[in-house]
């Protein structure tokens, strides 16, 4: 967007493609302009803008754009509170004279884009929290094309395909605010919809993350959707294998028996001389491991491959293999640098959030390096390829 184009944006006080504040302290309604513009319920087709350094009549306010407020604006991306991603850029600029941050937010492919479990629509210069008929307009504006393979149908199931007591005791309720839930008297299959479980239109069909994360039987769909351990007494894959077992179901089940299977090979030792009081040390930190398999649940491919997340537990380390290579702007020469992320499966990603399996987007690996560091583990190590990703944990020593 030009500087012209900026200008012409901020000088129209009536657009509902702009929304303008003096500083970022209301960092609350610029996320709900984010979310607003996301969803462009006009139908603009274009990118809204929030100007941040201007009072409501587009004067400058004389902010001074800082590195901080710059990065706490990028921050608002990719912070999880508004699901799914947004696509949006944060530069600064030069505007009647003075310095401005404007946040470009491009409308989102497959809306509606929900806030805190609120969806956000701009009418004229104001946000508001949109209504049941304005949310069915957003499903339905979803673009066909271009679209992630996690919103794909899958054409041989059915809703009956679908778990509907985990989607209403577990996912709905974590996915929406509770007052939207009690004014919205929507039915199960327009929920469905609105959450991106199930497509639009005549045949709907379960999407791919619909089956995913509430599916019955997530692998007769999508053959790799399972999680393979196998504990190895030895340190090579000819050694005795001392457990194998394959882990199933819908993410919240698949994620609870990773849990258990984590922490019941975890072993810990007796530190008597760091301290006055026994200290037990664990081989490997659980949330390192935790970290890590769950990335590699989330960024793996699904398409195309029967190959499964790969988890292999020899004595001297841990690795965990991904279906799938980098992804968009990550690549095998960048893999692993703080706050570069990119998502091979959006929405998958906002669904695990809003489960509370993800708290930040893009920390994983450097959670997992802290956690190692602190537990006095060697380095944490990555074999990056084109088909697939595979971390090694060492064990402590």
């Amino acid at each position: 967007m030009t500087d012209q184009e900026l200008e012409q944006i901020l000088s129209d006080l009536e657009s509902d493609r702009a929304e303008r504040k003096a500083s970022t302290v209301d960092g609350e309604k610029i996320r709900q302009a984010i979310c607003a513009f996301a969803n462009d319920l006009p139908n603009h087709r274009t990118a809204g803008v929030v100007f941040v350094g201007v009072h409501d009549d587009g004067s400058p306010s004389s902010l001074t754009v800082t590195d901080q407020i710059l990065t706490s604006l990028a921050n608002m991306r990719s912070d999880g509170n508004i699901l799914p991603l947004p696509t949006m850029v944060v530069q600064k600029k030069e505007l009647r004279g003075a310095n401005v941050v404007v946040v470009i937010v491009e409308p989102a492919d497959a809306p509606p884009v929900r806030l805190r479990g609120r969806v956000y629509v701009r009418v004229g210069p104001t946000c508001r929290v949109a209504s049941a008929e304005e949310e069915r307009r957003l499903a339905e504006k979803r673009r066909a094309k271009d679209q992630p393979f996690d919103l794909s149908p899958v054409p041989t199931a059915t809703v009956a395909d679908f778990d509907l007591d985990l989607f209403q005791r577990t996912y709905l309720r974590s996915a929406v605010a509770a007052e939207v839930l009690e004014q919205n008297q929507r039915s199960l299959d327009e929920q469905l919809t609105a959450l991106r479980f199930l497509t639009v239109g005549d045949p709907a069909r379960p999407t791919t993350v619909g089956i995913l994360v509430v599916g019955s039987d997530p692998a007769r769909f999508l053959p790799g959707a399972y999680i393979q351990f196998l504990r190895v007494e030895g340190c090579g894959l000819g050694d005795p294998i001392k457990d194998a077992k394959e882990l199933t179901g819908p993410i919240p089940e698949l994620l609870k028996a990773l849990e258990e299977t984590l922490r019941i090979n975890i072993s810990s030792t007796s530190d008597v001389v760091s301290g006055p009081a026994e200290v037990r040390v664990p081989d490997y930190p659980f949330a390192a491991l935790w970290q890590l398999a769950v990335n590699a649940v989330l960024h793996r491919t699904y398409e195309g491959t029967n190959a499964p997340v790969r988890i292999t537990w020899f004595d001297n380390r841990v690795e965990i293999q991904s279906p799938g290579g980098p992804f968009g702007q990550v690549t095998t020469r960048n893999f692993g640098q703080p706050g570069l992320a990119d998502y091979r499966n959006p929405h998958l990603a906002e669904a695990m959030k809003n489960l509370g399996y993800v708290q930040r987007f893009g920390v994983g690996i450097q959670i997992a390096r802290k956690e190692l560091a602190a537990n006095d583990n060697p380095e944490l190590e990555f074999v990056v390829e084109a088909s697939h990703v595979l971390a090694v944990i060492r064990r402590r020593a």
